[in-house]
C-alpha cells in the first residue's frame, strides 16, 4: 500500500496551478492524479443509480406507513360509518373514507419515522448507523509520497488553496490511484503538525 495526500479544489485550474508547486518542489508527474468526484449520490453504484441501497434517514419508514394507515383508515373509517348511519347513505361511503384515512395515516406515519435519527438533540452523539462523512464534490489532486515527504506534501497543497486534505493508503498503478473509493469517508489531517 501507498501513503497517498490529497487535497480538493473547485476548478481544474487551481488543481493544475497547485501541481505546478509540486512539481517544483520534486515531485514527478507520475506522483499526481487529479480526477472530479461527484456529489454524493452521483456515483451510480446500482444499476438504478445511486450510491446505497437505502437512505439510512429511511429506516423504519415502512413500519410508519403501516401504523399510520392502520390508525388513520380505522379513524376515517369510524367517521365515515357514523355520517352514513345519520344521512342513511350507502356503504361506499364508508369504504371511501376508509381508503383516504388509511392513503392518509400512510403517509403521515412514514414521514413521522423517516428522518427521526437526524432530530437528535444537540451535542448527542451519532447515531452509529448515521449518514457518514462525504467527500464534497469537486477536483481532487491525489499525490502518491513518501513518509518523509508528507508534510511537505500537505503543506505545498494547504499553500495552494486545497481544501480537505487528507492521507489514506492506497494502491497506486501508472500514476493513479487505483482503488479510490469516493463513498469511504475521508482521514482529513489539517496542517502537517497535526498529522497523525
Amino acid at each position: 500500500m501507498s501513503l497517498i495526500v490529497a487535497a480538493r479544489f473547485d476548478t481544474f485550474d487551481e488543481a493544475a496551478e497547485a501541481a505546478r508547486r509540486l512539481f517544483a518542489e520534486g515531485f514527478t508527474e507520475d506522483d499526481i492524479h487529479t480526477f472530479y468526484i461527484n456529489t454524493a449520490g452521483e456515483h451510480a453504484r446500482f444499476p438504478i443509480g445511486g450510491d446505497r441501497i437505502a437512505d439510512p434517514d429511511a429506516k423504519g419508514g415502512h413500519f410508519g406507513a403501516v401504523a399510520g394507515a392502520s390508525a388513520l383508515g380505522l379513524v376515517f373509517a369510524l367517521l365515515g360509518g357514523l355520517i352514513a348511519a345519520r344521512l342513511a347513505a350507502s356503504i361506499l361511503l364508508v369504504i371511501a373514507a376508509a381508503g383516504v384515512g388509511a392513503y392518509l395515516g400512510a403517509l403521515a406515519g412514514a414521514l413521522w419515522v423517516i428522518g427521526r435519527g437526524r432530530r437528535k438533540q444537540a451535542g448527542a452523539p451519532p447515531a452509529p448507523d448515521a449518514h457518514p462523512d462525504l467527500r464534497q464534490a469537486g477536483v481532487m489532486l491525489a499525490l502518491h509520497v513518501s513518509p518523509e515527504r508528507d508534510a511537505l506534501a500537505r503543506s505545498v497543497l494547504g499553500a495552494a488553496g486545497g481544501k480537505d486534505i487528507e492521507r489514506a493508503h492506497g494502491r497506486w498503478l501508472n500514476g493513479k490511484w487505483e482503488d479510490f473509493d469516493p463513498l469511504e469517508p475521508p482521514r482529513r489531517t489539517g496542517s502537517p503538525s497535526m498529522a497523525g
